[in-house]
């Protein structure tokens, strides 16, 4: 940094010394020369002032980003409240325990290492669960014309929480007496045709990668270790062949998303596909929050206006989103969509300059803060409509004429220069006064998009653990897989129950109704009695949601 800095300050330092050596040169009879000389030394000083400022801003800015907090909050120095460790115990466990036990069959084929028709491994720690399929040949009339002469065995990797289990389906080969004919029950159909993987080590998969962010080589070396030997190329082949069969249900909400009349769009960036050899191309995901909590990522390999134009196209409604120049020139010359402004990226400007400027920037915060406990105010009243509508005007109007007033006095100060963190905030309240007063005038306009910035955390946790998308392929995979399970979380939704019911549900179902089987609406017509994995059928999967279901059913 400091080399930096010296090349950055090295023109203006020169100019200095130079002056100097000009004013003990000169003679001191001729002082016009000299007043030209100090004028000029007067300047470079002011601008090596200013250059040492924004370096030191820059500084501040690295130290922050590599050991800070990366919260805005404004930390409190209140000491009246005692510490949370002070009064902190840890809660009483009452909750009734009970003792699960099986039985496991042994087998003299899995002494070593068991390697089935679909070429599943597995070595005998790893529990087996045996269910028996009947034959229709053998209930009802006629069942003592036949007699079982062997069975089939078809096995499936499944998943319990935290585990493995393969499922053993035993199949009897049922021989007429008379007519010496063979005969046998067909295994259940999975959700891939031949496959080896049970709904719920699919469903699995999806949870540990897309929810909890365990990368699928993590998850390789987890059923390594209980015993199970498959290859990460297999893993990755289930997650894109599920993923792919959820993508119909991705895209119908997207459209049902569109249908909102008030939208919060914004942008996070992720590395995918290789731009060349050792680099990674910059790729973006666009998550679209619509007005009935439901969310969906769209994937493009540029940030342009042309994606959104692309997304948005047949919207009409009120678009909320931070100040980035491509949502201003989608709204352009388009009278049916209204861009409203999100106060939080507002504040953000004035937080990054209370080192600068830390009382002006304390005051603009303060005013920010008004509207906010406002909404918090009416959150609480749970106000809604018409008198939401008239809480804002009443309460908030004067604090955001009153703000920017504030902006525009501070605008004036002489000593503002343009590269000042503040006057950036200023110009930038300037620019959008018009798109932050848009909540003012409707009810259902928020006055951020931190519910939308909430949702797309999941984009930087996962990048994090799994990095970067080898393809742009896999990022659209991602955004289909995200769209669905965030969407599961905002409707409070488990996701591993709805992809065990979709999973096998997606085959069956008519294509015009394919909406039916977003989170949503999913909630309210399949949540009630939900499709079960076969370990779940088993009563091994115990999951208290499923424990009053199976009751009834039995």
């Amino acid at each position: 940094m400091d080399s930096y800095v010296l090349l950055d300050m090295g023109s203006h330092t020169n100019a200095l010394f130079y002056g100097i050596i000009q004013i003990m040169n000169s003679s001191t009879e001729s002082s016009q020369p000299q007043d030209k000389i100090i004028a000029s030394l007067q300047a470079n000083m002011a601008q090596l002032q200013s250059d040492n400022q924004q370096l030191k801003q820059q500084l501040d800015w690295f130290k922050q980003q590599l050991f800070g907090r990366k919260s805005e909050k404004r930390l409190s120095d209140d000491t009246a409240h005692p510490s949370l460790f002070d009064t902190l115990k840890p809660p009483e466990d009452n909750t009734p325990k009970e003792t699960i036990t099986y039985q496991r069959r042994k087998s003299k084929q899995r002494a070593d290492e068991c390697v089935t028709e679909q070429g599943l491994r597995f070595d005998a720690q790893v529990p087996v669960e045996i269910i028996e399929i009947p034959a229709p040949e053998l209930q009802g009339e006629g069942a003592e014309h036949y007699e079982i002469i062997d069975h089939k065995i078809t096995r499936r990797l499944a998943q319990r929480p935290g585990s493995y289990v393969v499922l053993e389906y035993r199949r009897p080969v049922v021989k007429h007496k008379a007519t010496q004919t063979l005969s046998t029950p067909s295994a259940p159909t999975a959700v891939f045709d031949n496959g080896m993987a049970d709904v719920s080590v699919l469903a699995g998969l999806l949870i540990d990668k897309f929810v909890y962010q365990i990368p699928l080589y993590r998850q390789h070396q987890r059923l390594q270790q209980a015993g199970i030997t498959l290859s990460r190329a297999t893993l990755t082949n289930w997650t894109q062949r599920a993923i792919n069969l959820l993508k119909p249900i991705a895209d119908s909400q997207l459209q049902q998303v569109l249908q909102s009349k008030v939208l919060a769009m914004d942008e996070t960036p992720i590395k995918a596909g290789r731009k060349q050899k050792g680099k990674m191309k910059s790729t973006w995901f666009w998550p679209i929050y619509g007005e009935n909590d439901e969310v969906v990522f769209t994937w493009s390999s540029s940030r342009g206006t042309a994606h959104v134009e692309q997304q948005l196209k047949g919207f009409k409604g009120t678009l909320l989103t931070d100040g980035y120049a491509a949502y201003d020139r989608f709204v352009k010359n388009k009278p049916e969509v209204t861009l409203a402004q999100c106060w939080a990226h507002t504040r953000r400007y004035f937080f990054k300059s209370l080192k600068v400027e830390t009382q002006a920037a304390e005051e603009a915060m303060q005013w920010i803060g008004e509207l906010y406990k406002n909404e918090e105010t009416i959150r609480k009243k749970q106000l809604t409509g018409q008198k939401k509508l008239d809480y804002r005007g009443k309460h908030s109007k004067p604090v955001v004429d009153g703000f920017f007033k504030w902006c525009y006095e501070q605008h004036q100060r002489i000593d503002l220069e343009n590269t000042n963190p503040l006057s950036k905030a200023l110009t930038y309240v300037d620019n959008h006064k018009d798109q932050l007063c848009v909540y003012l005038s409707d009810p259902d306009v928020a006055i951020d998009t931190n519910h939308l910035e909430r949702t797309l955390r999941v984009i930087p946790m996962g990048k994090k653990n799994w990095l970067f998308c080898w393809n742009e392929v896999g990022a659209e995979q991602v955004a289909t897989i995200q769209t669905l399970l965030t969407t599961c979380k905002l409707q409070d939704v488990n996701p591993y129950h709805y992809l065990v019911d979709v999973l096998q549900r997606i085959n069956l179902h008519p294509a015009r109704e394919v909406a039916e089987l977003t989170p949503r609406c999913w909630k309210d017509k399949f949540e009630a009695d939900p499709l079960l994995s076969d370990l779940a059928r088993l009563g091994s999967d115990l999951h208290p949601l499923f424990k009053a279901s199976l009751a009834s059913r039995v």
